[in-house]
């Protein structure tokens, strides 16, 4: 079909402009799950990279996700060095990524079930730290994040005062287009890493590493650097949350928001970007959606009851683990798949006919289709 790449074209152009457009229609609290949703979505890709790529089972993320977030606020915060937040940002990335060096010998050379163990250890290391390095952290209580600025443009209510089209752009507001450009960036970073050579050597390895290393890939290394890129990702989705949250306290950063990323790239599809950051956006718009319309569903409760029902938290986590199990059976390649056979299954019923435009010379020659005569 011609029109395909003008079709994709004209998709991520429409795409663009209604993801643009959103902070003049949303009040706050939407574009705060829009947010909540990109960050999850940028951690998430970075997870289906070292899972659903490289095949490598980290329960760590949430760790990564952690280096992150303190990292940046401790960076450009007081007590710390109070580096210009936009620098902070970038160093706490690359400590994110330091960290998964320094993890990246085990990750070489360990894999399967026993680097999930590996890396399980490091979320309940990294909340050890947290709770007790208060001088850093700040304890159980944690820390205020101090706000971003570039150039004199602060990602604050108020800094400066600025209305468009009406419309006052408050923090959310300008978080929400940062935001968009970290998610672009790592959508368009992931994607040239998994279709060039560096994902085929990945993707070696997660079908057999016995003939990737016949075909020359370097085991060790690429398992390792996958370690390293992932946890990039992570540290670039904690510094986004952490100036979305506003504050950053130790007992977020769990083993449970660890099998939430799970649960992202499971849902989404093991693999693939689109649908890492699918499966983020369901399973972190679930349990705000229903807080708050916990009233108006049937047997969830609203925060803070005392009967004994079920919270809108645990009802999204029992739904999207019931939505894991379906997948599982019926769909294995996740959202991404189905999304992939509806398109394919659409084009195979359209009708394909000659353009006006389609030069004869394109066309069969008639002795192709003529009919046979028979021959008595």
């Amino acid at each position: 079909m011609t029109g395909g790449p003008a079709v994709r074209r004209a998709t991520v152009i429409l795409t663009v402009l209604v993801l643009g457009a959103l902070p003049f229609y949303l009040d706050a609290f939407w574009l705060r799950i829009g947010l909540f949703s990109l960050a999850a979505a940028i951690g998430a890709v970075g997870l289906g990279l070292l899972t659903g790529s490289a095949g490598q089972l980290s329960l760590g993320h949430a760790f990564f996700l952690a280096v992150g977030a303190y990292g940046y606020v401790w960076l450009a915060g007081e007590p710390g060095p109070a580096l210009p937040p936009a620098l902070a940002a970038v160093l706490a990335v690359l400590l994110a990524g330091a960290a998964g060096g320094l993890f990246s010998p085990v990750a070489g050379r360990v894999r399967g079930v026993y680097l999930g163990v590996a890396t399980l250890a490091l979320v309940f290391l990294g909340h050890h730290v947290l709770l007790t390095a208060d001088s850093v952290t700040g304890g159980f209580n944690g820390r205020s994040v101090p706000p971003l600025t570039l150039g004199g443009f602060g990602f604050t209510a108020d800094d400066p005062e600025l209305v468009l089209l009406g419309v006052p752009f408050g923090a959310e507001e300008r978080l929400w287009y940062l935001g968009l450009a970290l998610f672009a960036l790592t959508w368009f970073t992931a994607r040239g890493l998994l279709r060039g050579r560096p994902g085929r050597a990945l993707t070696a390895l997660r079908d057999s590493e016995t003939a990737a290393a016949v075909m020359g890939v370097h085991v060790a290394r690429y398992r390792s650097a996958a370690f390293v890129t992932s946890s990039m990702y992570a540290g670039l989705a904690g510094v986004l949350l952490a100036l979305a949250f506003r504050r950053v306290v130790p007992d977020y950063f769990g083993l449970a928001l660890s099998v939430d990323y799970l649960a992202m790239i499971v849902l989404g599809g093991l693999g693939s970007v689109a649908g890492a950051a699918a499966g983020a956006v369901f399973v972190t718009a679930l349990p705000l959606l229903m807080t708050r319309y916990a009233d108006q569903l049937p047997l969830v409760t609203a925060p803070g009851s005392a009967d004994g029902s079920v919270g809108p938290t645990e009802a999204a986590r029992y739904l999207y683990g019931a939505a894991i199990v379906l997948v599982l059976l019926f769909a294995p390649d996740g959202l991404h798949g189905l999304t992939r056979r509806a398109r394919d299954r659409v084009r195979r019923r359209s009708p394909r006919t000659t353009s006006p435009d389609t030069p004869t010379s394109a066309l069969p020659p008639a002795e192709a289709v003529r009919p046979r005569e028979h021959t008595p």
